[in-house]
């Protein structure tokens, strides 16, 4: 008897793709192991995600091409799950259109999958669509088969109570759910003794963690203090920050521990009153500012990246241009970009005054090429000067070369040496500097 195989295919965020490490766990505590491919898989999974349309667009071209698979081989298992079928409208289609897919279930009831494959074993003749409408309760011990030896993602909550206009994750996620502290101190306290050298605190707004705890003085930055004092941790980070509940004591926490990176993710979204408005974002761009200068003045040397939405229904043309000038004031180390996806449920897709297509993409190449002037021009300013780097490994697109990534969060090459080792730390001289990377000479 054969060895079954399982293969993920992983769409969206750090949380999907730390709900997949955790499916894998499930699937080889069960026996599978990881295919290479989607054609020697007994069992495809499709992790998806709903932010954005172009995801979903991208989801539906994959479960089509599965088709072929499953005519060739019945007995393949092909499921879905995570965020896109949490909406009514979506899990219907997938019922209707793709009758190959034999299982389904969401971001609620991830635990359940040996149980639900087993089910699908005994039935073969049946489909299973079990997808939970309430906020799931938090499964702690669950087996985790993370891709990475010395990085780790690190959960430390669940859902959203901001509801954004724009944002679909609140329906799809539910309310916020924090773990309880001892079970993230304990995860990571292992996950040192396994050789990992860095965490990632995961989170839709990590900055509200512990409001929900019964014990009510619990905050993150407590958390952070706990997991720099009591785990070992050479490197601690977190996404994603909501800028609305950046506290002072966070800003301290960062300046006093020197194991948390120097690099914060906040996202603004956009550079407009009156939009953020409408986005139900909780402050102005003068109060982003405000917090930005606040961050800059207690953390020196800190990296600051963002979220920009460009198109929102509404914006018009001095709305864009306060955005540019926030861009040019903050001068982010990087921005993701995006046009505006419109996502039925939330209150945004019922707006009126949509924002011309065209208009949309020439404010999105405006706003790029100059956050792309500025990037360039923040990475400039490191040559010369010493960073420590987690070594990565081999470049992906040259393996001649090796990549590593600083305090700051930033990708820096480097011609390895035989004693330099992924997981390990070097330091490195800054020689050059591109728009998305940094050059390093080695040191030592």
């Amino acid at each position: 008897m054969t060895t079954p195989k399982y293969y993920i295919t992983t769409f969206g965020c750090q949380m999907n793709v730390h709900d997949s490490e955790v499916l894998a766990g499930l699937l080889e505590s069960m026996g599978y192991i990881s295919a290479s491919s989607c054609e020697e898989a007994d069992l495809i999974l499709m992790n998806t995600c709903c932010v954005r349309e172009n995801a979903e667009n991208r989801t539906f071209g994959h479960i089509g091409n599965l088709k072929s698979l499953k005519d060739k081989n019945p007995d393949l298992i092909i499921g879905i799950c995570g965020c896109m079928v949490q909406q009514p409208t979506e899990l219907e289609k997938i019922r209707i259109t793709f009758p190959w897919v034999d299982l389904v279930f969401g971001t609620h009831n991830l635990h359940q999958l040996p149980e639900l494959i087993s089910r699908i074993r005994e039935d073969k003749s049946g489909r299973i669509f079990e997808v939970w409408d309430c906020d799931g309760a938090i499964y702690e011990g669950l087996p985790v088969k993370r891709d990475n030896p010395f990085k780790a993602w690190v959960t430390i909550m669940y859902g959203c109570n901001n509801f954004c206009s724009y944002c679909i994750v609140p329906y799809v996620r539910g309310r916020e759910r924090s773990r309880q502290p001892e079970a993230i101190v304990g995860e990571i306290r292992d996950l040192v003794k396994d050789g990992v050298q860095e965490v990632t605190l995961l989170g839709q707004n990590v900055n509200s963690y512990g409001l929900d705890l019964p014990e009510t003085n619990w905050s993150f930055a407590r958390l952070l203090r706990e997991i720099a004092k009591n785990t070992g941790i050479r490197r601690i980070r977190f996404q994603t920050s909501h800028p609305k509940d950046l506290s002072n004591e966070l800003i301290e926490t960062i300046v006093e521990i020197p194991t948390i990176c120097r690099h914060l993710h906040l996202p603004v979204q956009a550079g407009s009153t009156r939009v953020l408005e409408l986005m139900n974002r909780c402050y102005s761009k003068e109060q982003y500012q405000e917090l930005i200068d606040r961050i800059k003045n207690n953390i020196p040397g800190i990296a600051l990246t963002t979220d920009i939405i460009v198109g929102f229904p509404g914006e018009r043309e001095e709305d864009f241009r306060d955005t540019l000038d926030l861009v040019k004031q903050v001068r982010f180390d990087g921005a993701f970009t995006f046009i505006y996806s419109p996502r039925i449920g939330t209150p945004a897709a019922n707006m009126s005054d949509p924002v011309p297509e065209i208009e949309q993409k020439l404010r999105l190449t405006n706003l790029i090429k100059i956050q792309n002037e500025i990037s360039l021009e923040k990475n400039k300013a490191y040559i010369g000067t010493l960073q420590e780097l987690l070594v990565d490994g081999p470049s992906e697109k040259n393996p001649q070369v090796w990549a590593g990534r600083s305090s700051q969060n930033k990708l820096v090459h480097f011609k390895p040496a035989p004693r330099i080792k992924p997981g390990g730390f070097i330091n490195v001289r800054i020689a050059g500097a591109q728009t998305f990377t940094l050059e390093g000479e080695v040191i030592g």
